[in-house]
């Protein structure tokens, strides 16, 4: 399933309750508890990236959690992808505990 032009975005990249050996890609202060890949793909969009949501699947270290992906175009490296829609992540789960 390896396209050249669009990066794979998992959840378990942005999970607080993951160790980095199991997946977590972000610093512990950019990580979010336990997030969902819905929220993951609202974060794509308010950066203006073009996404895809693929539900159903799962992260290959933990292939019977099906927790779902987006696959976002990439325009820079996946790095700096992931660390964007962390931050935007960030802002989401705040905006809906203020509310």
């Amino acid at each position: 399933m390896r396209k050249q032009d669009k990066a794979i975005i998992w959840p378990a990249y942005f999970d607080a309750t993951k160790t980095r050996m199991q997946g977590r890609r972000v610093p512990k202060n950019l990580a979010v508890p336990s997030p969902k890949v819905s929220e993951m793909e609202e974060a794509a969009e308010n950066l203006g990236l073009e996404c895809e949501l693929v539900a159903e699947t799962g992260y290959p270290k933990t292939p019977w959690l099906k927790t779902g992906m987006i696959l976002v175009k990439k325009r820079e490296s996946k790095g700096q992808i992931v660390g964007k829609i962390a931050e935007q992540l960030l802002r989401i789960r705040s905006a809906a505990t203020t509310k």
